[in-house]
């Protein structure tokens, strides 16, 4: 488990659902399956978990168990293969948005700038669109937005620009020829800081993630029983926003009540153990009966 990703938030997030050992789960984001193990350790025979990945390389990993549901689908689905599955409701659901370390760390997915490897970052590596598509035929203006909005960069026009300039002379096919193409908008003094936004930006453009956390989250209110527990874990400002305005939306409404007022944040232990933990943020919610099917 610990090879291929290192779950964040794991205590606290599994903790938050309060496993009914007879109950049915959702593992939204299966990775590397380590919040998967946490709640089958709690779950008796009787006791389900439908987890969740379009990565075939993350299910892959699955144990096992059966009690457990692999589901190679994108989670924005949730709502359609709980009941396919024939379940009327869940008892928690548990997202963790973050990119898995396998997906990072494996130079041929094409996730990280710190590779020079073909420009691909597509989550479900059956989809048709990869980063290099987009990087080599989105016009100047859309590639400014994209910068803009999913990496939040002031000088998207800047890199915008620099990539039609590059391409123009051939396509950019690689990490390390994206890189080369960005070098003069990049600030000597935070060069990695910057294309970590770009490689999130186009990450985020490829598999639509805004899009899909935006359908998920009302169809897995959906999908809890009362009193069934919601825990998202979110690690920018981008996807926390979504997640915190529908739970805010659900709550206005009746459909649920905050569990956390504020975010459960990484202790420091963790995030020295695990950088990636530093920008994590846990926030969970608890369905209510009201308009409740």
């Amino acid at each position: 488990m610990s090879e291929y990703h290192t779950p964040v938030l794991l205590k606290e997030s599994v903790s938050a659902l309060s496993i009914k050992p007879n109950g049915v789960y959702v593992d939204a984001t299966f990775g590397g399956g380590g919040h998967s193990r946490a709640i089958l350790e709690q779950l008796s025979a009787g006791g389900r978990l439908i987890a969740f990945d379009q990565d075939s390389d993350a299910l892959a990993n699955a144990p096992s168990d059966a009690r457990l549901i692999p589901v190679h689908s994108n989670f924005r689905f949730v709502h359609n293969w709980v009941r396919y599955h024939g379940f009327e409701a869940v008892d928690g659901i548990l997202a963790d948005l973050g990119v898995s370390s396998h997906q990072f760390d494996t130079a041929e997915r094409g996730f990280s700038f710190r590779f020079d490897a073909e420009l691909d970052m597509r989550m479900n590596n059956e989809a048709q669109q990869s980063a290099k598509d987009i990087v080599n035929t989105y016009s100047e203006e859309a590639l400014e937005r994209i910068f803009r909005e999913y990496g939040e960069l002031n000088s998207s026009r800047q890199m915008a620009r620099l990539i039609c300039e590059r391409r123009a002379a051939g396509a950019i096919a690689t990490t390390g020829q994206l890189n080369a193409a960005l070098e003069k908008a990049l600030p000597s003094f935070a060069q990695h800081k910057y294309l970590a936004k770009v490689y999130q930006a186009l990450r985020i453009e490829v598999n639509g993630e805004m899009q899909a956390l935006e359908r998920f989250m009302p169809m897995a209110v959906r999908s809890l029983a009362p009193d069934g527990i919601l825990a998202v874990i979110t690690y920018h400002s981008l996807e926390d926003r979504i997640v915190k305005n529908a739970l805010r939306d659900a709550v206005s409404e009746g459909l649920m009540k905050k569990v956390t007022a504020k975010p459960v944040l990484p202790a420091e232990e963790e995030i020295a153990g695990n950088t990636r933990a530093r920008s994590a943020k846990l926030r969970v919610a608890k369905r209510t009966e009201m308009n409740y099917k």
